[in-house]
């Protein structure tokens, strides 16, 4: 194994901290649609997402490779930069996940890694071109491609099958859902372990323990596919119930095809090298899928406060790297500082959930209405039984009226 000093050592860590942190956050990518439509048991469902992301670490290391030698200049490097950059990555994919937001764990980290990098060699050490054509663009076009995808594989699906309920057409799409779920998992492992597989390759570029434009090393490429693995087996039970529950209501058809369409565009994005975020694509399938089948719902006011979740990741962790790079430049007891903030943060954030634990028990209960969903059902009262945006309202029949005992003994 190349010779790792204890800074070194630190930032490998801490990267497989972020990697595991990537695997519970991003296992609702994979597995929340068969958990909502009962295609697999959530238990049995993140197992198999587990094996399935360690996997798929093997298969490329082309995203991996326009992490550690294509987005940032190599030469201005520092560990300490790298370091701030996971930082920033790891706090921002904690609070999403505390408040069970589907954001992008990929653009956490290259938000992190642009601000820290920026706050220690300038704007000229990104290189803005690869930050453009291979993370920006790609993140508008997944979500729009998949979700068009799904969409039209949704409306073929109910047309292929009509009005069959049987119970050999319901087993066909589970087993089709479970298939394509895994097929999600793959496509995981491919794109997402790779990108922390390229922060230790550029950490160990940096620090000179291996040469410049030098592939993931085998055992870079096991501790970054092991330690998503072990993340995703956990779960992060909040993202898969707001996917699964609070998106849009899915039934097998739709699960199949939202599933099908995500991992066809992050499988085509690993092979050419795009850091695509595999929740934009998942998400952008799962609406896609829910506006497909006729009289299907996307509960608009949970995919605004996605979209404004996206919109934010990048600049957001660029602050907090850009600020955690300027802590580590007082010298060792500055990197020691953001250390001890990273650690007391991520423990406020643990201690927070704890009071309102989500778990594979009850990780199908329906997400709570938000507050637009509830102001509009409010003014506007649907007819009795009708859904609207998630919520059953009814029209209450009018009170009988109530005569006073001792009004109606003075009438008399």
């Amino acid at each position: 194994m190349e010779h790792i000093t204890l800074l070194l050592g630190i930032v490998i860590v801490t990267a497989l901290v972020f990697d595991f942190t990537n695997g519970f956050h991003d296992t609702a990518n994979a597995m929340a649609t068969t958990i909502s439509t009962g295609a697999l048991k959530p238990k049995v469902a993140v197992a198999m997402s587990a094996v399935l992301n360690l996997v798929g670490a093997f298969l490329s290391v082309e995203v991996a490779n326009t992490i550690s030698k294509g987005l940032v200049d190599e030469a201005g490097i520092r560990p300490e930069v790298i370091f701030a950059a996971l930082v920033g990555a790891i706090l921002w994919n904690l609070v999403t996940w505390l408040v069970g937001l589907p954001s992008s764990s990929s653009h956490a980290l290259m938000g992190g890694l642009v601000g820290a990098t920026i706050a220690s060699a300038g704007t000229g050490a990104v290189h803005g071109d690869v930050l453009v054509g291979k993370v920006l663009l790609p993140a508008v076009a997944a979500p729009i491609v998949a979700g068009l995808a799904a969409m039209v594989a949704t409306r073929l699906s109910y047309k292929l099958s009509g009005d069959a309920e049987t119970k050999a057409t319901k087993k066909g799409y589970r087993a089709g859902q479970i298939a394509s779920a895994g097929l999600v998992s793959l496509a995981h492992g491919t794109n997402d372990a790779q990108k922390t597989m390229g922060i230790i390759t550029l950490a160990l570029v940096a620090g000179g323990a291996v040469a410049p434009d030098s592939d993931p090393p085998v055992w870079v490429i096991l501790s970054a596919g092991l330690a998503i693995a072990l993340g995703t087996y956990l779960g992060g039970w909040r993202i898969i119930r707001t996917m699964g529950k609070g998106l849009t209501d899915l039934q097998p058809q739709q699960g199949f095809a939202a599933q099908t369409s995500a991992a066809t565009v992050i499988l085509a994005s690993s092979h050419i090298g795009f850091s695509l975020s595999t929740t934009h694509s998942v998400s952008g399938s799962v609406m896609g899928a829910g506006l497909g089948r006729k009289g299907g719902v996307v509960r608009w006011s949970t995919a605004t406060r996605m979209a404004v979740a996206w919109v934010l990741t990048l600049p957001a962790a660029a602050v907090v790297g850009a600020l955690a790079e300027w802590v580590t430049g007082f010298g060792a007891w500055g990197t020691a500082l953001v250390a001890v903030f990273l650690v007391a943060s991520s423990f406020a954030i643990w201690r927070r959930s704890r009071r309102e634990v989500i778990d594979h028990n009850n990780v199908n209960d329906e997400e709570p209405a938000g507050v637009v969903t509830q102001a509009i059902a409010a003014v506007t009262p649907p007819p009795a039984g009708t859904v609207a945006d998630g919520l059953t309202a009814t029209i209450p029949a009018p009170a009988e009226p109530t005569v006073n005992p001792s009004a109606q003994s003075r009438v008399a």
